[in-house]
C-alpha cells in the first residue's frame, strides 16, 4: 500500500494531537484541524518532520455542517486517497443531570454526535471504493462509567457506542473498520478544567483532587496524549484489520465495570 492519508479532527493540541503524532511518526500524510488557523497552523509546524508525509493544517469548526465535505476533499484532491479519519471533537459542558434542559442536550448533540457522523458519512464513500479503511471515533470513559458532574458527556457519548457497532456490522466485509477509543484520566487541558471545577465545587485544591483522582487508578498515574495515540495508530493500523465495532479504553485501569 502507498503512503496512508489520514484526517484528525480536534487536533491542535491534547488527545487529537496526540493522535497525529502518533500517524505522522508512522509515515503518513496527515491533515489535521481545528478551528482557529492560528492554532492548527502552530500544530502543523511541531508536527512536520516527526515523519516521511506531509502534515497539512485546516482551520475547520466540525461543528459546521460543512466542515466534514471540505476535509475530506482536501486529503483527496491532495493524496489521491482517504484512509484513516479520527474524529475528534471538543467535549460538553460540566454539570449535574438536573440541569438539563432542552437546550443544553441539543447543543450536546450538534456539538459531540452530529460532527463524527457526518464526517463518517463524506469518508466512506472513498474507504469503500478503495477496500480500505479505518475509522476511530475519539470518545470517553463515561461510555462505561459515568463521571461525577458531567451528565452531558453520559448522555451523548454512549450514542456514538451503539452507532460504531452498528455501523461495523454494514461495512466491516468491505476492508473498513470502526471504533471507539475511549480516554480515562489522561492528562488534556480538559481533565484540568474538569479537576478545577472538582475543586472549586469541594472547596479543596487541584492538587488534592489530581491526587484523589490517581489514587482511583490502578496505573497511579493520569495517562499521557502519547499513550493514547499509540492506541489510536494501533486501530487505524493493519494489525488491527479483524478490529471493528470495539469500545476500547486506555484509562490505566480506571473502569472496572465489565464491556
Amino acid at each position: 500500500m502507498s503512503t496512508r492519508t489520514a484526517i484528525v479532527t480536534g487536533s491542535s493540541s491534547g488527545l487529537g494531537y496526540g493522535c497525529a503524532a502518533a500517524l505522522a511518526e508512522r509515515g503518513d500524510n496527515v491533515v489535521v484541524a481545528s478551528r482557529t488557523e492560528s492554532s492548527i497552523s502552530r500544530a502543523a509546524s511541531e508536527l512536520d518532520g516527526l515523519g516521511a508525509g506531509v502534515v497539512t493544517p485546516v482551520a475547520a469548526d466540525v461543528s459546521d455542517p460543512n466542515a466534514a465535505a471540505r476535509l475530506v476533499a482536501t486529503a483527496v484532491d491532495a493524496h489521491d486517497r482517504l484512509d484513516v479519519l479520527v474524529a475528534n471533537t471538543g467535549g460538553p459542558p460540566f454539570g449535574p443531570a438536573l440541569d438539563l434542559d432542552d437546550d443544553a442536550l441539543r447543543g450536546a448533540f450538534d456539538s459531540v454526535v452530529l460532527p463524527p457522523l457526518r464526517l463518517i458519512r463524506e469518508a466512506l464513500p472513498v474507504m469503500r471504493e478503495q477496500g480500505h479503511g479505518r475509522i476511530v471515533i475519539v470518545g470517553s470513559s463515561s461510555v462505561r462509567k459515568p463521571i461525577p458532574n458531567l451528565a452531558l458527556s453520559n448522555v451523548m457519548r454512549p450514542a456514538l457506542v451503539g452507532y460504531i457497532k452498528s455501523l461495523a456490522t454494514e461495512i466491516a466485509a468491505e476492508g473498513v473498520t470502526v471504533n471507539l477509543a475511549a480516554p480515562g484520566r489522561v492528562d488534556t487541558a480538559r481533565v484540568q478544567a474538569g479537576d478545577a471545577a472538582t475543586a472549586e465545587r469541594k472547596g479543596i485544591s487541584v492538587d488534592e483532587v489530581r491526587a484523589a483522582s490517581a489514587a482511583t487508578i490502578p496505573a497511579g498515574r493520569y495517562g499521557r496524549i502519547e499513550e493514547f495515540g499509540a492506541l489510536v495508530a494501533f486501530l487505524t493500523s493493519e494489525a488491527a484489520s479483524y478490529v471493528t465495532g470495539q469500545t476500547i479504553l486506555a484509562d490505566g485501569g480506571m473502569v472496572p465495570t465489565l464491556p
